[in-house]
């Protein structure tokens, strides 16, 4: 395969290696840019995502290079917009995160025996699934000479950047809504980084980090999920590549997979189709179903209304990880939930603290909101018929409960206090 190149922005007589990333293309109308810092097609404003050529691959061959790699995302380097000598760079190496068969949890939802799984991507560096991401973007930073990596956050992804730019030797500065929880606020500031609260929601420091972009007060700043937006969002493909590795190189017939700015569930189809297109996996129908908290759900009401459109909404929920009222791919979901035959639902916030208590006692995975979220809607889509019980399920968790220990403080803790006797011990009735 002829390698694909991209000259750095502080040096055009160098060039780096992306593997088989062949160019930026627009998702909307097809319309090809060389590869580089950009995120909108100059045709027609759409987004453009990463263009490959894995022409020069033989199936058998690239499964054995994949299965010899590195236990993180790495092992995928060859199906992924990054140099050759990924694994070498100093990175925080994300990935290969446990595929739990979750049999107790399928007993309460009423799933056969062996049927339903959660990918529980809490074993991340940073406790969630956007450590994927970052270390795909922070590649992308490193080859086009970014000094400075930013981000606009809910939280898990500024813990993301700030690591993995500690980590790289990059400088940090992220935007959050000023109202985010404690565990998050702290764990995206340990790292050393600037750490920025802005008055508003997500969607006001979205918009804040674009206007950044514009202006020479950014210059040399990376910002992963902006103008490295198409290099971040393929760290989502390493989730599918490795739900279908971890089943034996088969797809699941049934996903859930939660709902922010969607971009997550489009990569997970994407890297589910390339899976297909190598001849990895066989090809055969899956169906793909996005999670929402009710209190921002604007995916969710326009699927259910038959829209194409989705309206925004100001968030009101305890999945501040989702809370994204404006969500940038919120059509491309809608269009898959339906060509998959899947859906789109919501639960509300009591639905999911008892999803979150409901999937720790069960398999002893304690979930974030967002995994509540998931594991809340998988049975409601089992209430309302929609999804399949008799077929391989799995259902994502993407970050550690100790990140919103709030969700579910209220109601839990110590069930006594006693003495240290025994016959305080048998008068709390805590003997068998």
């Amino acid at each position: 395969m002829a390698a694909q190149t991209v000259a750095s922005t502080t040096n055009s007589a160098e060039a780096v290696d992306l593997g088989p990333a062949a160019a930026l293309s627009c998702r909307e109308c097809g319309h090809r840019v060389p590869l580089g810092p950009v995120f909108a097609c100059e045709e027609c404003f759409g987004p453009l995502e990463i263009a490959y050529d894995f022409s020069a691959y033989e199936t058998e061959e690239l499964r054995k290079r994949i299965e010899a790699g590195p236990a993180n995302i790495w092992r995928y380097a060859p199906l992924l917009p990054v140099p050759a000598d990924v694994a070498d760079k100093p990175n925080i190496n994300p990935g290969w995160t446990k595929l739990v068969q979750a049999d107790n949890l399928a007993r309460e939802l009423g799933v056969d025996a062996g049927k339903l799984f959660v990918k529980d991507d809490s074993g991340n560096p940073t406790h969630s699934f956007k450590d994927r991401v970052v270390a795909q973007a922070i590649e992308a930073a490193r080859v086009f000479g970014f000094t400075t990596l930013s981000c606009s956050s809910t939280g898990n992804l500024a813990g993301a950047v700030g690591a993995a730019a500690a980590r790289a030797g990059f400088r940090s500065c992220v935007f959050i809504p000023h109202d985010l929880e404690q565990g998050k606020v702290v764990m995206a500031a340990v790292y050393g980084g600037e750490l920025v609260g802005i008055q508003g929601n997500y969607d006001d420091v979205n918009r804040f980090c674009s206007e950044l972009i514009g202006d020479p007060a950014g210059e040399g700043w990376g910002f992963v999920n902006v103008n490295l937006r198409p290099y971040y969002a393929e760290g989502s493909k390493t989730l599918a590549y490795e739900i279908c590795e971890q089943l034996g190189w088969k797809l699941p017939d049934q996903l859930v997979v939660p709902i922010a700015s969607g971009s997550q569930l489009t990569k997970i189809d994407k890297g589910l189709q390339e899976l297909i297109k190598l001849g990895l996996v066989e090809d055969r129908p899956y169906k793909i179903f996005g999670a929402q908290a009710e209190g921002c759900s604007p995916v969710s009401v326009a699927y259910k209304a038959g829209h194409d459109v989705v309206r925004p909404q100001k968030p009101d929920t305890i999945a501040k990880s989702l809370a994204i009222g404006n969500p940038a791919d919120g059509p491309y979901v809608l269009d898959i939930a339906r060509r998959t035959g899947g859906a789109v639902e919501d639960v509300n916030d009591e639905q999911i603290v008892d999803a979150i208590k409901l999937l720790a006692r069960t398999e002893g995975i304690f979930a974030e909101t967002a995994g509540g979220v998931t594991v809340g809607v998988t049975r409601k889509l089992i209430e309302n018929g929609l999804l399949d019980p008799t077929l391989t399920t799995v259902v994502l968790n993407t970050g550690d409960g100790l990140k919103t220990l709030d969700a579910v403080a209220s109601d839990t803790g110590l069930t006594a206090t006693i003495r240290p006797n025994l016959d305080s011990f048998r008068e709390a009735g805590l003997a068998s």
